[in-house]
């Protein structure tokens, strides 16, 4: 799980912390669940983030990869909720275009855009800190267009526009 954060000052983004979190030696996964669950609110704890932007789930073949992928997401999301972080979601293409202008760029395309825009000096080499990141900059550039993008304001807010939905 790619992870970036970033501050903004002066209406220019700004890099605070980038990383993976790698969860493939553990084999449970629903404690891989769990540990996202808390590494997620420990990144909140760390940084007291105002937002977090996620990468919306996108379609593949690998009906399973595809599940477990959407739990993953969920369990970072109610981490957020839980701390009544709005939560913003992007399409893999919706942040590659914000990023670099084309919305079929390569991950290292983006990295490579990334290090230029928010200066750091060595592009990781496990890219999915550059897509978490690419995220978080996403956001930065397409806030003042909300009105687009799903935005929750905490636990309540969600099932509140999600009526039916929740039980």
């Amino acid at each position: 799980m790619g992870f970036g954060a970033i501050k903004i000052q002066n209406n220019k983004p700004g890099l605070i912390s980038m990383g993976i979190y790698n969860y493939s030696k553990i084999t449970d996964h629903y404690l891989r669940l769990e540990k996202i669950f808390t590494d997620t609110l420990e990144l909140i704890n760390k940084w007291h983030p105002d937002e977090l932007a996620i990468e919306a789930p996108f379609f593949g073949k690998n009906v399973q990869s595809m599940l477990k992928l959407g739990r993953a997401q969920g369990v970072a999301i109610s981490a957020a909720l839980t701390h009544q972080i709005p939560i913003f979601e992007y399409a893999p293409r919706k942040i590659k275009l914000s990023i670099t202008g084309q919305g079929a760029a390569s991950k290292e395309q983006v990295a490579g855009f990334l290090k230029s825009i928010l200066h750091f000096e060595e592009i990781p080499k496990n890219l999915d800190a550059t897509d978490g990141l690419a995220a978080a900059l996403c956001h930065f550039y397409n806030r003042t267009n909300m009105e687009k993008g799903k935005s929750f304001k905490g636990w309540d807010d969600f099932v509140k526009k999600n009526p039916g939905k929740i039980k």
